[in-house]
C-alpha cells in the first residue's frame, strides 16, 4: 500500500458513503414521494440506469482524458446531483428526483472503475491484494453512509433533504483525494491501438464468467439490499435498527478486503467464488427464516460477504480477459451488464417488496444464484485458461 492506493483507498470509501447513503434513503424517500407504492424504489433504479447509460461516455473519457480528469468530471456531477436531490425533495418532486439520480449514475460509472485503477497502481505482482484492499475502503462507507443518513434526516423541514445535501460535501473530499493521487500514464501505443473488436473479448468464455458472476452477484446483492430499508420499515421496526442493518451489511461487503486477496492467491478464484455462492444462500435461508431484527441483521451481512468474495474474484478474473489497449472498452462492457442487472433488481424489489412480500422476493434470488453456480462449473470444466499461476482457478 503505497501514498497512491490509501488516496484511492479514501476515494472508495466517499464512493460507498454516497451509494450506502443512497440506498438507505432512496427506496423511503421514493415511498414518500412516489404517485404509486410500487415505485418506491425508481430513484435507486433511476441511479443505476443513469450509470448503465453513462458506461460508454465514460469510457471514451477515460480514454481521451485519462483516468483522473475522469474521475475528477464524475465527482462534480456527483456533487452537483446531489444537490440537485436535495431541490427535489424539498420541492416534493418525486420525478425531478429520479432525473437527478440518473445524472448522478455518471458518477457510480467513474468510481466503479476505481478496483481497476488499484491493479494498474499497484502493479502485475500485487494485483489481487491491490484490488481487495482499495474495496476494503467501503469500510468507511459501511460507517459513515447509514450514520449520515440518520444523523441529516431532520436537517432541513422535508426528512433526507439534509441528507443529500451532506452527500455534496462527500464529493468534496473525494475530489480532493484524486487530485492528490499520481496515476499510472499508459503508453502511447495503448492508447492508439484498438485491439481486438469488443465482440471477439466478449466471446472468450473467462470473460462471460466474469460478466455472469459480477452481473448477477451484484443484482441479486441489490435486489435484496434495496428492499431491506421498506421490508423493516413494513414490519414496524425503527429506523435506526435498519442504519445498524445497512452498516453491517457494508462492513460485510468491504471488510474481507483485507484478507480476500491472500485468498485468492492460496486458494484460486473459483473457490472463493463457490464460498461466495454459499454465502448468499446462507443468506437466504435466515431471511427466509425469520423476519426480526436479528434475522435481518445476520441475512444482510452474509449477504455482504459472499458478494464481497464474489465480486472481487470477478474483478481478478476479468483482468486476464483483455489487453492493455482494450482496457476501456472491455471494463465498459463489463460495467454495463453489472449496471443492467443492477437496474432490473432495483425495480423488482420495489414491485416485490409492496406487492407480494420479502419472502417471495428470497425464493426468487435463487435463480440467478443457480446462473452462478452453472457458469462456475462450465468455467472449472474449462481447465486452465490462461489465469497467472497465483491465480490458478482449481
Amino acid at each position: 500500500m503505497n501514498k497512491n492506493l490509501w488516496l484511492l483507498t479514501f476515494a472508495q470509501g466517499m464512493y460507498l458513503t454516497n451509494n450506502v447513503t443512497f440506498i438507505a434513503i432512496n427506496g423511503l424517500v421514493g415511498f414518500m414521494l412516489a404517485p404509486l407504492p410500487w415505485l418506491a424504489t425508481l430513484p435507486v433504479m433511476g441511479y443505476v440506469i443513469g450509470s448503465a447509460l453513462s458506461t460508454t461516455l465514460v469510457a471514451r473519457t477515460q480514454k481521451q482524458w485519462g483516468r483522473k480528469r475522469s474521475f475528477q468530471i464524475g465527482l462534480v456531477v456527483a456533487g452537483l446531483s446531489a444537490l440537485l436531490c436535495a431541490f427535489a425533495v424539498l420541492e416534493r418532486n418525486f420525478w425531478l428526483l429520479n432525473a437527478a439520480t440518473v445524472i448522478a449514475g455518471f458518477y457510480n460509472a467513474n468510481a466503479l472503475l476505481y478496483r481497476f485503477t488499484a491493479a494498474e497502481i499497484a502493479g502485475p505482482t500485487s494485483k489481487e491484494k491491490a484490488v481487495s484492499w482499495v474495496l476494503a475502503g467501503g469500510v468507511i462507507g459501511a460507517v459513515l453512509g447509514p450514520n449520515l443518513a440518520n444523523q441529516t434526516r431532520d436537517w432541513l423541514s422535508v426528512p433526507f433533504a439534509g441528507a443529500y445535501i451532506a452527500l455534496a460535501f462527500v464529493a468534496v473530499l473525494a475530489f480532493v483525494a484524486i487530485s492528490l493521487i499520481r496515476f499510472q500514464e499508459r503508453a502511447a501505443s495503448e492508447t492508439k491501438e484498438t485491439g481486438r473488436p469488443l465482440s471477439e473479448i466478449m466471446r472468450q468464455p473467462l470473460f462471460i464468467v466474469c460478466a455472469v458472476s459480477a452481473s448477477l452477484s451484484y443484482g441479486v446483492m441489490n435486489l435484496l439490499m434495496a428492499a431491506t430499508p421498506l421490508a423493516m420499515e413494513m414490519c414496524k421496526l425503527p429506523f435506526d435498527k435498519t442504519v445498524l442493518v445497512l452498516e453491517w451489511h457494508v462492513i460485510g461487503m468491504f471488510a474481507p478486503g483485507f484478507f480476500t486477496g491472500n485468498l485468492i492467491r492460496r486458494w484460486g478464484v473459483l473457490w472463493v467464488m463457490r464460498i461466495g455462492v454459499l454465502l448468499y444462500i446462507a443468506c437466504i435461508a435466515i431471511a427466509l427464516s425469520g423476519i426480526t431484527f436479528t434475522h435481518f441483521l445476520i441475512a444482510l451481512f452474509l449477504l455482504g460477504v459472499g458478494w464481497n468474495f464474489l465480486f472481487t474474484s470477478s474483478t481478478t478474473l476479468a483482468l486476464e480477459s483483455y489487453r492493455p489497449e482494450e482496457r476501456d472498452k472491455a471494463q465498459g462492457a463489463i460495467n454495463f451488464f453489472v449496471f443492467l442487472t443492477t437496474a432490473l433488481s432495483a425495480l423488482s424489489s420495489g414491485i416485490l417488496i409492496t406487492t407480494q412480500g420479502w419472502a417471495l422476493l428470497n425464493w426468487g434470488s435463487i435463480a440467478p444464484l443457480a446462473c452462478i453456480v452453472l457458469a462456475l462449473i462450465w468455467l472449472g470444466a474449462k481447465g486452465n485458461v490462461g489465469l497467472h499461476k497465483q491465480s490458478k482457478i482449481s
